[in-house]
């Protein structure tokens, strides 16, 4: 009995040292398989599992190292697209201002055409009931490219080679000019044209020189006998460089012998909003 319990004892002994030695690492990761030792396979297998899993975490720690690094390089990279983004957003802005104000300048010209356009139609219906008694030969009107044209003979107007107006002549242009002075915002171009016949008399050189002087002439009549403001009117002459039509009949010529007033409405209103738009 007391050799069986001295055994026993051992035996609890012995494994007490097993365990106590266990607690403490004998082999780290790196460290060859021992050959031969107590427990050998038994440890074998334990440091071989130990150097397997050593090697999957320096494996997953080279991957982590990876993804981290790959994390801050797509940051960099949002960042900047984040960058691009906001200058491209800054600038669809600006277009969409820009589109806008070119929009509201648009309906604002139109409108200001339209306005133009009305006043252009009134004035030539108030000049064709104030222009009633004259002859088609004698007087036409037409609107032209947003303009009256007032085409005057020169039936009406002149004898051949003369600046002198004659008296029906007088009396349309006083009629003229009392429709202008009603409407002060009418720009007003005098246009002097000839047929292609040349002249040349101790007043004028040849066609252009007359044409010139007939279209000063009523200008200044304007002026200076119905009061219509100088700063409104602009002479010109045009020889027979313009013609109206053909030069080779009797009939043609006539048509081009004529004095053409030229009204439109002034453009302020476009100009400044031309000249707004760019500030």
């Amino acid at each position: 009995m007391k050799v069986f319990n001295k055994s026993i004892l051992m035996g609890i002994f012995a494994v007490g040292m097993l365990a106590v030695s266990s607690c403490k690492p004998i082999y780290t990761c790196g460290d060859p398989i021992p050959e031969k030792k107590k427990g050998g396979k038994r440890l074998q297998l334990v440091v071989a599992e130990r150097d397997s899993l050593c090697t999957t975490l320096a494996d997953q720690q080279a991957v982590n190292e990876r993804l981290t690094a790959d994390n801050k390089n797509l940051q960099r990279k949002l960042s900047g697209q984040e960058n691009i983004n906001e200058n491209q957003s800054a600038q669809l802005s600006q277009k969409d201002k820009d589109l806008q104000n070119k929009e509201r300048m648009l309906r604002e010209m139109q409108a200001i055409i339209a306005r133009q356009n009305e006043m252009t139609n009134k004035l030539n219906q108030t000049l064709r009931d104030a222009l009633v008694g004259f002859n088609s030969d004698e007087l036409t009107l037409e609107i032209r490219d947003g303009k009256v044209y007032v085409s005057m003979s020169d039936k009406l107007l002149f004898k051949s080679g003369s600046t002198a107006v004659e008296p029906k002549g007088v009396e349309a242009l006083k009629v003229l000019a009392d429709v202008l002075n009603k409407n002060p915002d009418i720009q007003i171009l005098v246009e002097g044209h000839t047929d292609n016949v040349p002249i040349k008399t101790a007043v004028f050189k040849d066609n252009w020189d007359l044409s010139v002087g007939r279209a000063t002439v009523i200008t200044r009549m304007l002026n200076e006998k119905y009061g219509v403001a100088a700063t409104r009117m602009t002479a010109s002459g045009r020889g027979e460089y313009y013609p109206k039509a053909t030069n080779e009949t009797p009939e043609g010529k006539a048509k081009n012998r004529r004095t053409e007033i030229i009204l439109s409405p002034k453009l302020d209103e476009i100009m400044n909003l031309l000249n707004n738009s760019g500030q």
